[in-house]
Order: structure tokens, then sequence, then C-alpha cells
């Protein structure tokens, strides 16, 4: 069985979010897709994301994490924080090959929330449908800061991901399988602690993406709630000005057991679009040497307690996604 599941084994996901670091690795037993290991641990409140102090906390947890699972590997795909990662849309610009990159950093210089100096930009495009781009861009220090992460801990970067993909991975894998899904737009919607993250895609195709500034920790009221309503229904009118033709048709929450469903529920009623609850960690086998060690079990007891799947209040979408990459 271990020589399968290694065999069949994937990367090591990474998500390193504003509220913690998330190791998973899935595999492939022949049957669906499995989870082999999977830890957790929440960032301590005195450590600042970017800062040294946080590097060298995130180095000393994954060494510890990754010892503890039951891991294949060193080989790991990494996603940044949002907070980290500009995102933008826009219509494709007409020009040559050779040239679009630079007339694409042209376009979005300006509102980059850093120094606009294109030779410590890192930036990435994905064509859209309906002529449109996907633009994603970070310093280069901050991809330096990530990578030396990650060699000091031991682990070989396969790839450094991005947040959006990693979703829609999650999304085409676990919940739009069915024939009938392929057509289909969806909008994803992601509750981390801080931050929101929406993905509209048709299948994997990307369509739309946006971090939303508000998390789990602001939405402790109804007024919070409707102030994240009205953040969706504008990337929801934006996506419409992009795709005049296409409508949303379903509505998916992937943070699993960590938003409360009552609340998913609300959201998708003031939007009045058909919605569901997405928790991969509920359709993937979990095998019998899978650990899970970090806080979705550690008022239970010690690192290494077997995954209760029932009571995880651990957001592993974007850490699924990655390690499907």
């Amino acid at each position: 069985m271990f020589g399968l599941l290694k065999k069949h084994a994937y990367s090591i996901g990474v998500d390193i979010g504003d509220d913690g670091l998330k190791l998973v690795q899935l595999g492939d037993n022949g049957k669906g897709i499995s989870l082999i290991a999977g830890s957790s641990e929440n960032l301590p409140k005195d450590v600042k994301l970017g800062s040294g102090k946080w590097q060298r906390w995130a180095i000393d947890t994954i060494c510890q994490l990754s010892a503890l699972g039951n891991y294949h590997g060193k080989e790991v795909i990494a996603a940044m924080p949002s907070r980290e990662l500009f995102i933008d849309q826009m219509r494709m610009p007409k020009a040559d090959e050779s040239k679009l990159e630079d007339v694409i950093f042209s376009k979005i210089k300006q509102r980059l929330p850093f120094e606009p100096i294109q030779e410590n930009t890192l930036m990435k495009y994905i064509a859209m449908e309906d002529n449109n781009v996907l633009v994603m861009a970070t310093e280069r220090k901050i991809i330096d800061r990530h990578l030396a992460i990650y060699e000091k801990a031991g682990l070989a970067i396969k790839s450094i991901g991005v947040w959006p993909v990693a979703l829609a991975n999650c999304y085409t894998r676990f919940f739009g399988r069915r024939k009938s899904d392929l057509e289909v737009i969806v909008m994803l919607v992601c509750i981390e602690a801080n931050s929101t993250n929406v993905v509209i895609c048709r299948h994997k195709n990307l369509l739309f993406a946006r971090s939303i500034s508000t998390g789990l920790s602001q939405l402790g009221n109804k007024k919070a709630v409707n102030t994240l309503v009205l953040e969706l229904t504008a990337c929801r009118r934006h996506f419409a000005s992009m795709y005049p033709r296409a409508q949303i048709e379903r509505l998916i929450f992937l943070s699993g057991q960590n938003v409360d469903k009552d609340m998913c529920v609300t959201i998708a009623k003031q939007l009045e679009i058909p919605a569901q609850m997405g928790d991969c960690l509920a359709a993937v086998e979990i095998t019998d040497a899978c650990r899970l060690g970090g806080d979705c079990e550690r008022d239970k007891g010690s690192l290494g307690t077997p995954i209760d799947r029932r009571n995880c209040q651990v957001n592993w979408a974007i850490a699924f996604g990655l390690s499907l990459s």
C-alpha cells in the first residue's frame, strides 16, 4: 500500500497564509485521491508576516511538521500569502508577442502596491476568455524570501504557485467532475482568517480573481457579513463588465468547516445564487498512515493524532490545490 502511494504521490503543497502554515500531500491510490499527510500550525500573534522573525518561524515550523508527517519526498509546490500577490484583470493589449509582457507591465505599474520597477517585479499573466487577461505580480525580493525558506528547510521547490490556480484545481478535482460541469461558470469563495479569496472560473479556465481584505476574524456581526456581500457583489459586477454574455450559475464555498454554514447560507441568499459547501477534506480518502500535526487536533492531544474530518477547523483548499498542481 505504501509503495503504491509513494509511486503516485503528488508534490507537497505548502500554503503560507497570513494566519498560519499548512502542508498537504495527496496521492492517487488507483481508486481516487487520497490524503497521505497533512499538517498545520497557526502563526503566533507576536510574529509579523514577512519579518525576519516570521521567516525563521516558517523554516522551523516546516522542518517540524514535515518530520512529523508521513510525507514522501522533498518536492514542494508553494504559494505566497494573498496580500503579497497583486492581481488585476484587463483587456489583452494589442502588441507583438515579444513585447506583450512589457506592454502589460506598463498598464499595471501605476497600480502596483510596491515600487514599479520592472527589473524588481516578477509578473505572470494568463490569457482568459473574451480577450481578457489575468495579471499577477510580486516583488522579486519576496520570491527570494520564500525560496530561502524552503532551501533552509531542506525542501526542493518544484514551483511557486498562485492561489487562484490552486482554488480552481481544488474545485475541478473534487466538485466539478461531472460532464455537465465543464461549461458551468462558478464563483469560488474561500474565506480565510483575514481575507476572502474569490475565483470565477469555467471549470479549470480562470475568468476572474480577487482577494478581499475581509476574513473570518472580521465577520463577527451582521454588518460585517453585509460588507462582504457588497464586496462579492462588486466582484460579480466587474466580472459582468468583462463577460457581458456570461452568467454565474453556482456559488461554492471552499472554506470547509472553518466557516459557519449558516453564514454561507446568508451570503448565498443575498447574492441570489445557488450554493454548495465544498469541504475538500471530506472529498478524499484518509490513509491509515496519515497523521495531522497542528492546531486542527491540538485540543485533543499531542501532535500526530489521527485526522478527525468531522471537527477539523482548518481551511485546506489552497494547500490541496497546490499539491494537485
